[in-house]
């Protein structure tokens, strides 16, 4: 079970989401409403990454798209073709004005 989110987490979720989907935007698209992906390279063991560790992707892109479209349905293909989580990561803080934690890159 995730440990429920601190208001800064929540906070934080929030505007990445608000974002829209980083992919569509990266592929000239225009935004699309996203949900929050937590990024895997973060976890271990089964746990899940920091709230803070999300990038916004639309719903095709996170879960409900074929192979090569969804992260959750190719992680390797969808990295492939667009960027790997660490570098969609990065970006999203970037754009939010944050800095990118050193011990996040890869």
């Amino acid at each position: 079970m995730s440990k429920a989110m601190t208001k800064v987490e929540r906070q934080h979720v929030e505007a990445t989401v608000a974002m829209g989907c980083i992919v569509c935007r990266n592929e000239g698209y225009g935004e699309t409403p996203a949900e929050a992906h937590h990024v895997r390279y973060l976890g271990s063991m089964g746990r899940r990454a920091p709230h803070t560790a999300v990038i916004p992707l639309c719903h095709a892109h996170h879960r409900t798209g074929p192979k090569g479209v969804a992260y959750h349905a190719a992680p390797w293909t969808f990295e492939a073709a667009y960027m790997t989580e660490a570098m969609l990561l990065e970006q999203t803080y970037d754009e939010l004005g944050l800095t990118f934690p050193d011990e996040w890159r890869r």
